[in-house]
């Protein structure tokens, strides 16, 4: 049997979607909800960042932005969607979030539809293999 990393505070960040998704989940807009689950996050206890940025670099030079909606206990990426399903693009864009930083552990969270829908994704074997100095945080 395998560990789940950071198994806790997902559980908890679970338990904030699900709260969240029961009050508001398919009826009202995305931002709606992020406001909404930033509070959710926060009573459970958990750091919640908004919209942060992560810089991208190549040979050491700035090439672009990313900003995911969440950062909770700097530790887990979270992408939030309010649509009737997620689509491909959703997904490379929250993996490339992913890949893009020093996070080891996102989660795709979909309050747009009748069953809330998280996506957990774990990018950790191939960190090792990409340059400490390709992704960096800025406020």
């Amino acid at each position: 049997m395998t560990d789940l990393i950071y198994a806790d505070i997902t559980y908890k960040i679970r338990g904030a979607c699900f709260e969240v998704w029961k009050k508001f989940g398919g009826a009202f807009k995305e931002k709606i909800v992020d406001n909404a689950l930033t509070i959710a996050l926060k009573e459970k206890q958990l750091t919640v960042k908004n919209q942060e940025k992560i810089n991208i670099y190549f040979n050491n030079i700035k090439v672009g932005t990313y900003i995911p909606d969440k950062i909770v206990d700097d530790i887990i990426l979270l992408e939030i969607k309010c649509k009737p399903f997620i689509t491909i693009e959703d997904r490379k864009q929250f993996w490339y979030y992913l890949k893009a930083s020093q996070y080891k552990l996102g989660l795709l969270i979909n309050f747009g539809t009748q069953k809330l829908q998280i996506e957990r994704r774990v990018y950790d074997m191939a960190r090792n293999k990409i340059p400490k100095s390709s992704a960096s945080l800025s406020a």
